[in-house]
């Protein structure tokens, strides 16, 4: 069953995507002295970033000066971003009450 499914699979990490965002592909690639706090303080400035952005655009929409495809793709964005924002900050939170409940 296993050699069926090598196949299939090979090819599954050599795709690329279909619509990449340049921002992402111009930040340099974490290295291995950042820690996990510098990581979700990076998280946290792209997401306010993001928001910021959305805003941005949807003013400009709002004043005719942005098509409303720009002002959908940006807002679809930010909602994207927080929601990541979102569930990283319930896993973090539910880590730390394990965490808290565990027996000394």
């Amino acid at each position: 069953m296993l050699d069926q499914l090598v196949p299939a699979l090979s090819g599954v990490g050599q795709s690329s995507p279909v619509q990449a965002d340049a921002t992402i592909r111009s930040r340099p690639t974490a290295d291995a002295t950042s820690d996990f706090g510098s990581m979700l303080a990076r998280m946290a400035t792209d997401t306010i970033d993001t928001l910021k952005n959305a805003e941005a655009v949807s003013v400009a929409g709002i004043r005719d000066k942005a098509s409303a495809q720009q002002v959908v793709e940006s807002v679809m964005a930010a909602e994207q971003s927080l929601q990541t924002a979102v569930a990283v900050r319930d896993k973090v939170v539910a880590a730390y009450l394990e965490i808290s409940r565990m027996a000394i």
